[in-house]
């Protein structure tokens, strides 16, 4: 069942909140059954999914495969594996004053979770999360992103076929159905997109003192060392920057390259970019568009002035905007002040490692940061003098193949993290709970206190 309008949504959250306070989602049997119907859901409609998102994004059927179907699918089959094992009390060392006794961490789930998700990647972007939420043994309403509508009438269609509609929603809609959702209380709320709205979901979630999940992206660097393998890099680099057209918050948001190699660098980049799209990147299937026309104009507005060296060019009409290099951008421009979130790589150079960490430590900490090389010393100058969310040496957005690798951001580009563990944590309480015995009360913490209590006591601390 989902929300036909925002005045619906109050007694949606009421139906989630029974639900939870039966106690059918703490079970180990019920969550593992729903993310089984996660994983068939995505799987039985692996086509309609696919179509959804080339309607909205002009995504290829392998993106789609590997960014959002296989990815959910995968993500299911870890949390399935290892969902006994985090939903066991965790130990914990007894101090001597408290003996006999035994201390642990018992996860127990937060109630009804919120989770907005986001378009560039619209059926990933809300399916992982919730089955973060799901494992965890949570209620939540799922609130696609109204930009990708195809995905979003698609996730409203599927939801409530295959999973239990009493402890799971979708709720369709703009700015009126996302203004009432926050006004109302929920136990946790995970929001994936830009900066702007996170501080609205921060600010609607403080009047409940709701905790919040904020991915939000950000200008992740990358930088290329003179002694990096170059043709590996550039097809890294070509193929994270420029899948999605560029419409994925942890693609590289520019280049930072050794001074010695720029040219060489540019040149099987420019050569890479024609090895995967072809001379005509709008001809290529393997190509996406821009979300709609307002990103589009975007986008284009920020080559104004620049120095474009490869591509520049756009369709308003078919939203295609081709694979952009633009050289040595003023630091102060738009396009270097803003997240680009689209298929324009701006390139700087740098003569030392150390005028690149300086430069990447000027900004606000990125989502994501990349670093080429195979000199262990720059390696560890880029990872241990500079911060980020995630970082990928000698590869550009692997991590998020590691279900095991907490995903979420730092500073403005995020707080909290989900995939894995991190997931199921996130939306838990890990409930501190110590038992003891009846045995051996001894009665030195016990009124009238002497002198010989006090001096036992410290003997025990």
């Amino acid at each position: 069942m989902d929300a036909k309008n925002a005045n619906s949504i109050p007694d949606i959250v009421t139906r989630l909140r029974n639900t939870y306070a039966t106690g059918k989602t703490r079970s180990a049997q019920w969550r593992i059954q729903q993310l089984q119907q996660v994983k068939k859901m995505t799987l039985d409609n692996e086509e309609k999914i696919r179509a959804a998102l080339e309607a909205d994004l002009g995504k290829c059927q392998q993106e789609a495969w590997t960014a959002e179907i296989s990815y959910i699918s995968t993500e299911v089959d870890h949390t399935i594996k290892h969902l006994k094992k985090w939903m066991k009390p965790r130990k914990v060392k007894t101090p001597l004053v408290a003996q006999p006794g035994k201390s642990y961490l018992q996860p127990e789930p937060l109630g009804v979770a919120l989770i907005i998700g986001a378009w560039n990647y619209p059926w990933q972007l809300v399916i992982a999360p919730y089955v973060a939420a799901l494992s965890a043994g949570n209620c939540a309403i799922l609130k696609p992103s109204e930009l990708a509508e195809n995905t979003s009438r698609l996730m409203a269609e599927l939801v409530p076929k295959y999973l239990d509609g009493d402890a799971v929603a979708v709720v369709e809609g703009g700015v009126e159905e996302s203004t009432e959702l926050l006004k109302q209380r929920f136990d946790h709320i995970l929001y994936t997109g830009g900066e702007a709205v996170g501080k609205i979901v921060m600010r609607a979630a403080a009047e409940h003192l709701t905790p919040v999940t904020l991915e939000l992206g950000g200008k992740s660097p990358c930088v290329v060392d003179k002694s990096a393998n170059l043709d590996v890099t550039v097809s890294r680099i070509a193929w994270c920057k420029w899948m999605n057209a560029g419409q994925t918050c942890v693609a590289p948001d520019y280049i930072l390259v050794d001074e010695s190699i720029k040219e060489a660098f540019i040149e099987k980049l420019q050569a890479k970019i024609t090895d995967f799209y072809g001379e005509q990147p709008a001809d290529s299937k393997d190509y996406a568009r821009i979300i709609n026309t307002r990103h589009w104009a975007r986008i284009m507005g920020l080559l104004d002035g620049q120095n474009v060296i490869t591509g520049g060019e756009g369709d308003e009409q078919t939203r295609y905007i081709a694979p952009t290099l633009v050289l040595e951008p003023d630091p102060e421009s738009t396009l270097m002040q803003q997240e680009i979130f689209g298929p324009v790589l701006p390139i700087l150079t740098y003569r030392k490692t150390e005028e690149a960490v300086h430069f990447i430590n000027q900004r606000s900490k990125p989502l994501a940061m990349y670093v080429f090389s195979k000199d262990k010393l720059v390696t560890h100058a880029v990872l241990h003098q500079t911060s980020a969310g995630n970082v990928c040496v000698n590869d550009g957005m692997m991590f998020m193949t590691n279900q095991d690798l907490p995903f979420g951001g730092v500073g403005t580009s995020g707080m909290g993290s989900y995939c894995g563990q991190a997931g199921f944590d996130t939306f838990s309480h890990l409930k501190a709970v110590m038992e003891r015995s009846f045995a051996l009360d001894v009665d030195i913490r016990y009124p009238p206190y002497t002198e010989k209590k006090l001096k036992m006591l410290k003997m025990m601390v």
